[in-house]
């Protein structure tokens, strides 16, 4: 059981500077310019002071690339946050391989982060093509070589599959690359064909096609891969060595709470979740005038927290106790919940063990259906 004070509190930094875009992103991102920088950090600074999160357990810095800052600016960031969360026990930074440089890393370091997030994506040039990144493998290495050397407490690589154009060989390829590096920490995601992504439009006019057979074998055989080599798959895309789960996601799975920084940010902090504007001058302003600009504004009920807890905890390996999150969040649980499950575990796609329910192999496959089914019985 997961009591309410005992899931935490975590604080998230969006820097929204990129080089480029790649062809399947689609998070709010601006190219670097030297004034927007400087007046980047200074509301950064003005946000926390506006809006104060007070001590938390973790922090996460995403993007974007805010390895694209120089050292100096980073270690500011670092240091605008401390004053505003304290130093977190866990502190994730993103990298793109082509940003990263020794003094970074050092500046970083020195700030008090503890663990770094490579984005890697493959060692394979035409898949890294297909995708739109502007890394190379070469470059891949000579940035996880630096990163060894600064000894960060925990290191991870991410990994996409589902690539058109990416067999079962390639992407076994590039896992086996990747077990080879010798991570704490290891994310797989499978590709999503965002909207207003240069990767969605070519989906659209059948340039691209989605293999979903191809993606369910992959699954399988990423899990099975990664178990064999020490990797615990703790949630659907992302294994770990023992001691080295990201904290800050579990915060958001378990439906604690975490405050977001920068344009195009999410909160969820105190019952309310909002969204920051995803325009740097639009945030700029509201900002700069002590007027923070909040979309999507939304008042969290009980209910509303109790679905969310069911839906993301399934997707950790180690399941969920729907009663104990009922008490938790004080809210009784539907009938109809009850009712899902044990058809879930008729199907073979749920197991229950103890009072905890898990999604089997075949469950993890339909985690997206499956939270759909739950979000529909509190409606």
């Amino acid at each position: 059981m997961i009591e309410a004070n005992t899931v935490g509190k975590g604080i998230y930094f969006h820097v929204p500077f990129c080089a480029s875009t790649c062809d399947f992103c689609a998070f709010y991102q601006e190219q670097p310019k030297r004034g927007d920088i400087d007046r980047y950090l200074d509301a950064m600074e003005q946000e926390c002071e506006l809006i104060p999160s007070g001590p938390v357990n973790t922090a996460f810095w995403g993007g974007g690339t805010p390895g694209l800052l120089p050292a100096e600016d980073l270690y500011l960031l670092g240091r605008i946050m401390v004053r505003a969360g304290g130093k977190p026990k866990e502190w994730s930074v993103e990298l793109a391989p082509s940003s990263v440089r020794a003094d970074k890393l050092a500046a970083l370091k020195e700030a008090g982060v503890t663990r770094v997030s490579l984005g890697v994506q493959s060692f394979d040039d035409v898949t890294l093509d297909t995708l739109g990144r502007r890394h190379s493998p070469k470059q891949i290495m000579e940035a996880w070589n630096l990163i060894e050397d600064a000894k960060f407490q925990s290191r991870n690589l991410d990994l996409i599959f589902g690539i058109p154009g990416q067999d079962d060989q390639r992407w076994l390829e590039d896992l086996t690359r990747v077990i080879e590096l010798k991570p704490d920490h290891i994310s797989t995601y499978c590709l999503t064909f965002e909207e207003d992504t240069a990767m969605f439009v070519k989906l659209s006019q059948g340039k691209v096609k989605i293999d979903k057979d191809l993606e369910s074998f992959l699954y399988r055989k990423t899990w099975e891969k990664l178990e064999s080599e020490g990797y615990a798959q703790y949630e659907i895309s992302n294994f770990a060595k023992p001691g080295h789960q990201c904290e800050h996601n579990l915060i958001t799975w378990h439906m604690g709470d975490w405050l977001g920084y920068g344009p195009s940010a999410s909160s969820q902090w105190n019952q309310q979740r909002w969204t920051n504007p995803a325009n740097l001058e639009g945030w700029l302003k509201g900002i700069e005038t002590k007027q923070p600009v909040r979309e999507q504004t939304k008042d969290l009920k009980n209910h509303d927290l109790l679905a969310d807890s069911l839906i993301f905890g399934l997707r950790l390996n180690s399941g969920i106790s729907p009663f104990a999150l009922a008490q938790r969040f004080q809210t009784e649980l539907p009938k109809s919940i009850s009712i899902l499950f044990a058809d879930l575990v008729e199907e073979g796609l749920m197991e229950l063990r103890g009072e905890f329910f898990k999604l089997t192999g075949e469950g993890r496959l339909r985690a997206d259906a499956i939270g759909v089914a739950v979000l529909e019985k509190f409606d």
